[in-house]
This record gives structure tokens, sequence and C-alpha cells, in this order.
């Protein structure tokens, strides 16, 4: 019988002691047995205004530690069916963009030559097109669930390429991933022109504004995503400020009339049962929120995607 690795009891060892992993889970060395394996990609170099999420995953991990382990709402006991570990942070470039998006592909190159899935802690969304372009060369191009107040759908920003900004236009571009089972969730603010969004839809990406969701429930939106997918491999991104600032102010880009958290909820459980082969959060800037609650918050989603990811049971 396996014995699947536990989080530190809050009755076993206080809260605000012990190791600094996510959830204080044990950090694996090896990704041998993993079926899931939690990481930190701290970097923030590839944001276009107010930085801080280098700091994202180390207060992520803090917060996690008053996270329990089972889920009172839906009944899924993750640790009960998966073997889950902390792989700590991957080692990037802090003075080059370039060279980190190159070490982030290298990096999930190898974690995805094991059977684990990769959860990973952001860091800004530049991260997230090197973990697809690793993605695709194992599953092919995948459905992506993107929930973000932004599209990141620019061509390029100060005549750069690849930056947070860019990602899923270059996701697409490169066909690493499915556009008509592309979902962007949240989006919002203001624009440069009337067809900041548009050119995505005509790509085939289907967008949920955040205006059309206010005061509605998400279960049904979920559930329409889910149906959609079938059993495709499909990749979360979800970015912190997809939630409005009022719950999330911690975040680089804050757009207001954004998501609550109740609908965050709603929307991860309603993905169970989707082929989910990998997530991140994405956007967690611990400076612009001292209370802590943007990386509590981040902390949550996370153990909420976990909760929702193939093999775990409900009790």
């Amino acid at each position: 019988m396996t014995e699947y690795n536990q989080p530190i009891s809050g009755n076993d060892l206080a809260r605000f002691s012990g190791p600094g992993t996510f959830m204080r889970l044990p950090q694996a060395t090896s990704l041998d047995g993993l079926d899931v394996a939690v990481l930190g990609i701290p970097m923030d170099i590839g944001t276009s205004w107010r930085a801080g999420t280098r700091f994202g995953p180390k207060q992520i991990r803090a917060e996690s530690s008053m996270i329990r382990p089972y889920n009172m709402a839906t009944g899924a006991a993750p640790f009960d069916c998966l073997q889950v570990a902390d792989i700590g942070d991957l080692a990037i470039n802090t003075f080059s963009l370039t060279d980190s998006l190159r070490i982030i592909e290298a990096s999930y190159d190898a974690i995805l030559r094991s059977s684990a899935v990769p959860v990973a802690m952001g860091g800004d969304h530049s991260i997230t097109l090197p973990i697809l372009r690793a993605m695709a060369k194992k599953f092919g191009p995948l459905a992506v669930v993107h929930v973000d107040a932004h599209a990141d759908v620019n061509d390029n920003m100060f005549g750069e390429k690849e930056n947070h900004g860019t990602v899923f236009r270059r996701a697409y571009e490169e066909g690493l991933i499915q556009a008509d089972k592309t979902y962007q969730v949240g989006l919002r603010g203001t624009g440069y022109g009337a067809s900041d969004f548009k050119e995505a839809q005509k790509w085939g990406f289907q967008q949920f504004p955040a205006s059309e969701l206010w005061h509605r429930s998400l279960n049904n939106l979920g559930a329409e995503i889910r149906r959609d997918i079938g059993d495709r491999p499909v990749y979360v991104s979800y970015d912190i400020d997809s939630l409005d600032p009022a719950y999330a102010p911690g975040t680089g880009t804050p757009e207001i009339g954004g998501l609550t958290t109740a609908q965050a909820l709603e929307l991860i459980r309603a993905l169970r049962g989707v082929n989910i082969v990998g997530c991140d959060l994405v956007e967690v800037s611990p400076p612009y929120d001292t209370s802590g609650n943007t990386a509590l918050t981040g902390a949550n989603l996370l153990y909420e995607l976990l909760c929702v990811l193939p093999g775990v049971a409900t009790k």
C-alpha cells in the first residue's frame, strides 16, 4: 500500500514553523515516484509595470501553511490519492529573460520525462510560454484554460517578442495550443484599440469578459468548458490579476471589475474531470500586499487545482 506524502498538521507543529515548502510538504530532490511536482519560478524580468513576482513563490509557500489537506466543500483529498512534493525553485538567470525562458523550457523537458504533473508558482506570466513549449513536445497542441484580466496576445512590447504580454500570441503562432480550445476568462480593462481582444477571437480563442460574468456563478461556464474540452490534454494558467484588486491587490497589473474569489473557486471546481497535464499560478507580487492575502488566495487556488487533478478521489 502506497504511503503518500502529507502536509505537516498544524496540530503536530505550529503553522508558523516548520519547512518552507508548499503546504509544508516534503521537499523532493528526485522526481521518482511523484504524481505531482510543485515548483517555484521566482522571476519578474518579463513584467511591464510593477515588479515583485520574484518573491511570489516564497510568499505563496509561506501562506500555504494555513491550508489543511481535506477539501471540506468538495470532499477532495488529493494527498490520499497522489504523491505530491515540492521540488524547490528553478534557477533562473535574473539578469536575462531570454536565458531564463531557455532554463524553464529545459527544466520542464526534464520534469516531463517523468510521470509527475508540474504545478508552478510564478513568477510573471512570461514563464508560461516555455512551459507550453515543453508541454507541446510531449502532448502536442494543448487545450488551455487561461484565467486573466489580460489576453496576453500583444505582438511585442518595446520591440521584444517574449514577455508577459505576448505569451498566448507566441503560443498560437508556434502551434503549441489549440486555438478553438483556448478559453480566456476574466478579460477586462482599458486597451490601445478596439481590436486588442478581437484578433485572438479570429484565431478561434473563446473569450469571456469579466463584465459578462458579473453577478453570475461560474459553475455553468466551467461545465461548458469541461464538456467542450473533452478528454484533450489541458493546461491551466491562472493569473491572480483575474481577480478584482479588492481580493488580490498584490499583483503587477491590477484591473478593477474583476472576478471574485467565490467565482474563482466555482470555475476551478467545475474543471474536475478534465485531463489537466499541468498548471500555473502567476503574477503574485507580495510587495504590493503586505497583508499576505494575495499570496494566501494564490496558495488556496493552487490547492483547489490540486483537488481537480486526474486521480483525485472524493470522500
